[in-house]
Formats: C-alpha cells, sequence, structure tokens
C-alpha cells in the first residue's frame, strides 16, 4: 500500500486530491495540510512514502520551507511539486532542493495515479505542460549555461537524443518507441546518461537539457 500525503493551501484543490485518489486500491491518504509547517507535521508522524506540496501555499516561499523540512527528516518520502502555468525561479530552487518532479493541479486523474506510483518507486515526474513552460521561462538562461552545454558535449548522440526526450516528459517506454528501442535498453541508457551528468534523477536531467539549449534544437 502506498502512504500518500498533500498539501494545499485551497480546500478545492485537496478535495479534488481526494476524490481522485478514492478509487485506487493501492494507494491510502494518510494525511494532508493546508500550509507547509503542518504538512512538515503531517510527513514527521506519519511517514508517507509520497508527498504533494503546493509550491507556493500561505506565503510565497511555503512550500520550499517544507520542501526542505520534509527531505530533511529520517527516512523522507518522494515529493512532488503541486504546481499551475505560473512557472518561476521557486521551480529551479525546488528542483536544486530535491523534488522529484512537478505536477499541474489539473492533471488528468489516471495519470496523477501513475504519477503517485511511480513516485512511490522512487521515479521522478515532470509534467508536459509544466516542462514546455520552463523551456520558455528559462530560454535566455539557457542559451547562456556554458556548463550545462559542456556537460551536453560529452554525451554521445544517442545520450544527447535520450536526455532530449526526458526533457520532454517522456517515460522509457515513450522514449523507446520514439527511437525504435526496447525500453529495458532505455533504462540502460537514462542510467548511463544520470551517471555521467551527475543527476540525482530523471528532472534533474530535464533542467539540464533545458539550460543546455537542447530542446532549442
Amino acid at each position: 500500500m502506498i502512504k500518500l500525503m498533500f498539501a494545499d493551501d485551497e480546500e478545492l484543490v485537496r478535495s479534488g486530491l481526494r476524490a481522485m485518489m478514492s478509487g485506487a486500491a493501492d494507494i491510502e491518504i494518510v494525511g494532508e495540510a493546508s500550509d507547509g509547517r503542518s504538512a512538515v507535521e503531517v510527513a514527521r508522524r506519519y511517514h508517507p512514502d509520497v508527498a504533494l506540496l503546493d509550491i507556493k501555499m500561505r506565503a510565497p516561499d511555503d512550500g520550499i520551507r517544507a520542501l526542505r523540512a520534509i527531505l530533511a527528516l529520517p527516512d523522507p518520502p518522494t515529493v512532488a511539486m503541486l504546481t499551475t502555468f505560473d512557472i518561476d525561479d521557486y521551480v529551479s530552487l525546488a528542483l536544486r532542493l530535491g523534488a522529484n518532479g512537478f505536477l499541474l493541479k489539473d492533471i488528468d486523474p489516471a495519470a496523477l495515479l501513475r504519477a503517485v506510483r511511480d513516485l512511490a518507486r522512487g521515479g521522478a515526474v515532470l509534467d508536459p505542460g509544466v516542462a514546455a513552460r520552463m523551456v520558455q521561462s528559462h530560454r535566455d538562461e539557457q542559451r547562456a549555461a556554458q556548463p550545462a552545454r559542456k556537460l551536453l558535449a560529452s554525451l554521445s548522440e544517442r545520450e544527447r537524443e535520450v536526455v532530449g526526450l526526458i526533457g520532454q516528459g517522456m517515460s522509457n517506454a515513450e522514449i523507446g518507441g520514439r527511437l525504435h528501442l526496447s525500453e529495458a535498453t532505455v533504462k540502460g541508457y537514462v542510467s548511463a546518461v544520470l551517471s555521467k551528468i551527475g543527476a540525482a534523477n530523471r528532472v534533474q536531467a530535464a533542467l539540464l537539457a533545458y539550460r543546455g539549449g537542447l530542446l532549442d534544437q
């Protein structure tokens, strides 16, 4: 059973999350919160496997503070941030702090269930809508990011293709379909790429793709 918690300062969002999870036999909602401080207490008390945190709650940096505190707990959950299309510097900061992904608040219920299950397995999730917005928001930064370009240049052509598709929010199966490779082969490429670029997860690899301008090609 996957133990899930979520935090958002809007009751409408919380009730929507409850409704979307209600039919999942393998997911149990162990707690919810309306602000960052309460979110940390819920995580400390109930030891969830997955936490979904609004990136901005009662204060602009409330979600960021909660993320930092939750990840500092013993045996912390895998955390994904809930957001809208209003992407800003908090997204990059959350990635650097260790968030394993971003999901739009209006995500399709089936996609949300898949994301929670992926997160419970230690995976990372990046909504394609968030990815597209990040590319636009950080375009100037990407073009100026020489360290990112240097890292990408150290990869083989196939590895750069894989990073680019990760940056588009594709799963291993989707990447395999695009490149005509087996899912197992793609998994090997992803593992090798993460090791080469020093990324902890797929989301960090996606951010490198953005900053290195790989998605501009």
